[in-house]
């Protein structure tokens, strides 16, 4: 299993984002490979807003039918929220999203140990980034 965070998502989406071509292939390759790709639906709500606010609401679409239907959804419950909440008081760090830190909980949780992402915060965490910097 493979996370897909935020990141990801918008560098395959933005042909201008720095990472967009790493992404592209990236993505081909999991595609390729068919390793089961997840998420949950904090990213999604995260990314979707990202992506209508930058890139408008023909991104979205292509996010909501080309992207969507290959991710498996991992829906956040109450206590995996409330977790994740406190582990962001707990950092206190302004750049370290509610988002971020429920992704942690959600791959500890499910035991996903590899994250497709550009966010350093996955690595500081212990997590298998890819790419690989």
């Amino acid at each position: 299993m493979i996370y897909i965070d935020t990141s990801a998502l918008y560098a395959v989406l933005d042909a201008d984002d720095e990472n967009h071509e790493r992404a592209k292939r990236l993505w081909a390759d999991l595609i390729t490979q068919k390793a089961r790709l997840v998420c949950s639906n904090y990213v999604l709500v995260e990314t979707f807003a990202l992506v209508q606010h930058r890139l408008g609401i023909e991104a979205v679409r292509t996010l909501q039918e080309d992207i969507l239907p290959v991710l498996h959804i991992e829906w956040v419950d109450e206590p995996s929220h409330r977790a994740g909440v406190t582990a962001m008081l707990t950092a206190g760090r302004r750049r370290l999203s509610l988002v971020d830190c429920v992704s942690f909980e959600v791959m500890r949780q499910r035991g996903i140990k590899t994250v497709f992402a550009f966010d350093p915060h996955f690595a500081e965490q212990g997590f298998e980034c890819i790419p690989r910097e």
